[in-house]
């Protein structure tokens, strides 16, 4: 099945639901509540001078998470404000996310402190700017662009986007018209640093040469290294930060499947075959080793698999989403966790014997990620 046909047949409506970092419900292992408690993580820089804490928080599913619940308005308020309270500097949504909700949520709870942190949002899908229906496809016109950046204003409240990603490359626009239009956004002071998710190499190398990418957002976790291969080494070359999407593998990483774990009609999880019944119990052995050193570390695995990745580069930030109080301060405090040089050799030799089975999306989501931008005539 070609692109057009696919884009034509599933449309965004599935796709919407599935571009995001997920909110780990079902089973959870028990919350560390032995870590110290209301310590600020340090902070990070991406890019040449955009610094964020340490760990960030994804508010993608504050209003509809993964399993279709509605949550609480006045609650997600009051996790963002604890998650501020407990230093966390770097908020991401999209407009994608909801369509529309997510960011108003956003930015009614960030009013009281705006000017202290850091706020990421997303263009590129194809969702009408009035009524954020999901239409079929990408949009990165540069007009559509701008239109769309007025729309994510209003709704965060605010009069400048600190960190704005395309959500993923248009194959129909080149890349210089999209970043053209983000240099003259940042030129009007609506904007003030640009990154790309899930991009292909060359198009980071052509964006890059324009104006100097801040961020690159992309899936990685010990669940999927795949950006270790060239886009993790090619922000290290550039100069560029990477922000961590799925950092806690969908739930699989905190402890949340087991190897009897069925998904409802509707949980993409069900057709990823990375949780498939027949891998499942090979890739758990992973969540195993994930137990074992959280008890050696008094920890939960989340935190073990959070710390994990801070250690990687330290340019590296995630941003693992929540809609529970509990699990946001458990992320949080993941920076606490610290390994000495023998158990970081001996941890890392433990996780590289798994080999993970199955793929880490359906074709239908896979097919958007690495993309190149068609060249400029």
């Amino acid at each position: 099945m070609n692109r057009r046909t696919l884009l034509k047949n599933t449309g965004l409506a599935v796709l919407g639901s599935t571009l995001m970092p997920f909110d780990m419900l079902a089973k959870s292992t028990e919350i560390n509540t032995n870590l110290p408690e209301n310590l600020a993580p340090s902070k990070r820089k991406l890019g040449k001078n955009l610094e964020v804490s340490a760990i960030g928080i994804g508010v993608q599913n504050m209003s509809r998470t993964y399993q279709t619940i509605i949550p609480t308005r006045t609650e997600m308020h009051n996790i963002i404000h604890k998650a501020f309270d407990n230093g966390v500097t770097f908020f991401d949504a999209a407009e994608a996310y909801g369509p529309h909700e997510v960011e108003r949520i956003l930015g009614e709870g960030i009013a009281s402190f705006r000017d202290k942190i850091t706020v990421a949002t997303k263009f590129g899908w194809n969702i009408d700017l009035e009524t954020g229906k999901r239409n079929p496809g990408l949009n990165s016109k540069p007009e559509h662009i701008k239109k769309v950046v007025e729309g994510m204003l209003k709704r965060l409240k605010t009069d400048r986007i600190d960190l704005l990603y395309q959500h993923r490359v248009d194959p129909e626009v080149p890349i210089e018209d999209v970043v053209g239009t983000l240099k003259d956004l940042m030129n009007e002071g609506k904007l003030l640093h640009y990154g790309l998710s899930e991009p292909g190499i060359q198009t980071v190398r052509r964006a890059h040469k324009i104006h100097p990418i801040t961020a690159i957002q992309n899936e990685y976790s010990l669940l999927w290294r795949g950006s270790e291969k060239a886009i993790i080494p090619l922000c290290e070359e550039l100069g560029i930060g990477f922000v961590s999407w799925s950092p806690l593998g969908v739930g699989f990483l905190a402890g949340a499947l087991d190897a009897n774990t069925r998904f409802a009609q509707g949980d993409i999880r069900g057709i990823e075959s990375r949780f498939s019944p027949e891998n499942l119990p090979n890739n758990l052995e992973l969540v195993k080793i994930l137990k074992t050193w959280g008890e050696k570390k008094n920890a939960t695995p989340g935190q073990i698999s959070l710390a994990w990745l801070l250690h990687q580069k330290p340019f590296i930030v995630p941003i693992p989403g929540t809609t529970q109080m509990p699990h946001m301060l458990e992320n949080t405090n993941s920076e606490k966790v610290k390994f000495t040089s023998d158990e970081w050799r001996e941890f890392n030799n433990e996780i590289n014997k798994i080999q993970i089975v199955g793929e880490r999306l359906p074709v239908a989501v896979q097919q958007y990620s690495d993309v190149e931008a068609p060249l400029k005539k």
